[in-house]
C-alpha cells in the first residue's frame, strides 16, 4: 500500500485543542525552543493579515505499539501559538541553554549557531500543569519564569485564523518500515526548513532507530575533550565512523568526502541515514558487514578499553593531535576487528607523537587543517602507524 500524505487547515483554536489534549506531541529529541519574542510577534502579525504562514507537518508513528501524532517540523510556529494564547514567554535569562557545540577541521566551532535565544524549555512545561488554559494559569508561579506578553489579540483571533497542516501516514503496519520512510521525510524537512542545531538534527535521525544511539555518541567520547582558549568540546565520534567508513569500502583515502566541502555536516548525516535504513549506499561500506545484527556493543568496550591502555582519555589542543591518535586506533578496532598489542604500547605512542610533530611542523597543516588534503593525510597516516601495532 501505498503512503498517504493528507493536506488541510484548523483554525488556531483547534491547534491549541490538539496540543492541550496531547493529541499531537513533540518528539522526545525537539528539547528547544529558540524563538525569541520578536518572531512571535511577527508571526502573530503574519497570521493577522492574512499572510503564508508554512505549514505544521505531523507525522503518524508507532513507538512501541503505540500510534502518537509527532510534530515533524512546525515546533516553533505551534508552540508561539500556545503562547499567544496564554500570554506568556519564557524568561530568557532563567531557560537560556549553552549548547555544546562540534569542533570542526579547522579547530574552529563548526558554525556559527542558527540562533542566538536557544532555550532549553518546549511547551511540554506548560501542557504539563493543566490541559485548559485557567488550570495553565493557575498553576504559573513567580518560580515558573514566564513573563507576560500583550499582543493585542482577542479571544476570537483562534477562531477566525487558521493554519495548515500536512500529515503523514506510513500505511506498513512494520516500525521498521516506517523508520525508513521516515528517515526520508526528516532528511527532506532537514533540506527545507529552518536551520537546525548540528545535534538536534542528529538527535531527530537518532530517534528513528534508538539502537544505534550508542553508537553514533557513545559515552566515553565525553571523556576526550579538545580545550582551545577556554572552551572545551567533546569528540565528535560520528565524524570519525563516516570518514572511515567511506575509506573502508573503496581503500582509496583521495575520495575520502570528495563533493562534501564545505558542507562536511551533510557528509555526517547520510552517513547516518544509510547505517539507519540498513540500505546499501554508494559512499559507505554497508553497515551489517561491519556490525552483523547491529551488535557493536563488544567492538565499542573493545575500543574504550584502548583508549585507556593507551591514555588516550585526556584533553587535547588540536583537531591535528586528536585524529592522529583516533583515526588508526577505530579503524583497526572498529572496521578491521582487529587488537593493539599493548606491550609495545610505548613505542607506538611514540611514533604518533613523532608523527603529530611532523605535522604541526608544516605551517599550512597547523593553519588549514580542515584542507581535505592535510584532513586524508592524517587518516592514511593514522592507520598506518596503528596498523604496525596490531597483534598477528
Amino acid at each position: 500500500m501505498d503512503n498517504r500524505v493528507y493536506y488541510g487547515e484548523y483554525s488556531l483554536r483547534h491547534w491549541i485543542n490538539l496540543i492541550l489534549k496531547n493529541n499531537i506531541v513533540l518528539p522526545e529529541y525537539q528539547r528547544y525552543f529558540v524563538w525569541n519574542e520578536k518572531k512571535l510577534e511577527t508571526l502573530i502579525e503574519t497570521i493577522k493579515n492574512k499572510q503564508f504562514v508554512p505549514p505544521i507537518t505531523i507525522g503518524a508513528f508507532k513507538i512501541n505499539g503505540i500510534n502518537e501524532n509527532l510534530i515533524l517540523d512546525g515546533q516553533q510556529r505551534i508552540t508561539s501559538i500556545l503562547l499567544a494564547y496564554l500570554g506568556l514567554f519564557p524568561d530568557k535569562e532563567k531557560y537560556k541553554k549553552s549548547i555544546e557545540t562540534f569542533l570542526n577541521d579547522n579547530d574552529d566551532l563548526e558554525d556559527e549557531l542558527p540562533f542566538d535565544n536557544i532555550l532549553e524549555w518546549n511547551m511540554n512545561q506548560l501542557t504539563d500543569k493543566g490541559k485548559n488554559k485557567e488550570s495553565i494559569l493557575e498553576k504559573i508561579t513567580t518560580s515558573d519564569h514566564y513573563k507576560t506578553i500583550n499582543l493585542n489579540i482577542n479571544d476570537s483571533f483562534f477562531d477566525t485564523n487558521f493554519l495548515g497542516f500536512s500529515y503523514l501516514v506510513p500505511q506498513s503496519p512494520d516500525e521498521k518500515e516506517q523508520k525508513r520512510y521516515y528517515s526520508s521525510v526528516f532528511r527532506n524537512i532537514n533540506i527545507q526548513g529552518e536551520p537546525l542545531l548540528p545535534q538536534e538534527s542528529r538527535a531527530s535521525l537518532y530517534f528513528l532507530d534508538k539502537d544505534l544511539k550508542e553508537l553514533f555518541s557513545p559515552d566515553f567520547c565525553k571523556n576526550i575533550v579538545i580545550k582551545i582558549v577556554n572552551n572545551k568540546f567533546t569528540v565528535d565520534f560520528v565524524r570519525y565512523l563516516s570518514l572511515l567508513s567511506q575509506y573502508n569500502k573503496n581503500g582509496d583515502v583521495s575520495k575520502v568526502a570528495r563533493g562534501f566541502k564545505p558542507k562536511m555536516e551533510k557528509f555526517y548525516e547520510e552517513y547516518i541515514y544509510s547505517t539507519i535504513s540498513s540500505e546499501t549506499s554508494e559512499i559507505y561500506t554497508d553497515f551489517l558487514s561491519i556490525f552483523p545484527n547491529k551488535e557493536y556493543k563488544d567492538d565499542l568496550n573493545r575500543l574504550e578499553k584502548a583508549l585507556t591502555e593507551l591514555n588516550l582519555f585526556t584533553n587535547y589542543k588540536s583537531i591535528i593531535e586528536i585524529d592522529t591518535y583516533l583515526f588508526g586506533l577505530i579503524y583497526q578496532i572498529i572496521f578491521k576487528k582487529s587488537n593493539i598489542d599493548f606491550l609495545k604500547k610505548d613505542e607506538l605512542k611514540n611514533e604518533l607523537i613523532k608523527k603529530i610533530m611532523e605535522f604541526k611542523n608544516d605551517s599550512n597543516h597547523q593553519k588549514n587543517p580542515n584542507n581535505l588534503r592535510y584532513l586524508r593525510n592524517r587518516i592514511s597516516e593514522s592507520i598506518e602507524i596503528y596498523g604496525r601495532y596490531c597483534e598477528s
